[in-house]
């Protein structure tokens, strides 16, 4: 593994051992030409994955990627790193699961969307109003009053909505 600090190509692993869900090893290195130490991750790859979107244009699923959207729709949200952590690990066996390595940008979209309505439904409101595009605050009302019909809205939505 290259150090990261120095470009060394060279580093040792001092300590081994599984994530809490046992999805990945975590390994803690050291470079031994500038002494900086750093984090590894090393997950198990079922299979190589592509993601064609809406233009038909493909490019290879990058799990980082996917993290980064769903840690912005949870930004400043009361989520432990861990939740978010098992639902991408999940999200990610899910799509493996599938049996092919071409997987539609909707079908990522809609299993996000699905598993963050079960995580935070803030975060879902969110995320979904990015995924599908709102571009007036009649998109957020209509999304959110489907929600609210589908699931029962609270009873402080339902005056603050008969208040209108």
């Amino acid at each position: 593994m290259r150090c990261p600090f120095c470009g060394n190509i060279d580093t040792q692993v001092k300590d081994s051992r599984p994530t809490e869900d046992n999805s990945a090893i975590r390994r803690r290195r050291q470079c031994p030409e500038c002494g900086a130490r750093f984090t590894t991750f090393e997950r198990v790859q079922l299979r190589e994955l592509t993601v064609v979107k809406k233009s038909g244009k493909r490019e290879p699923f990058d799990r980082d990627k996917l993290e980064r959207s769903v840690m912005i729709a949870l930004r400043k949200r009361p989520v432990e790193p861990e939740r978010v952590e098992r639902m991408v690990n999940g999200l990610v066996r899910r799509l493996e699961s599938l049996g092919e390595n071409d997987v539609a940008v909707d079908l990522i979209g809609e299993m996000v969307m699905e598993a963050l309505e079960q995580l935070d439904p803030v975060a879902y409101v969110r995320f979904a109003s990015v995924y599908k595009d709102f571009r007036e605050a009649r998109d957020f009302e209509k999304f959110v009053g489907q929600l609210g019909s589908r699931v029962g809205m609270p009873t402080s939505w339902r005056a603050a909505k008969a208040d209108d």
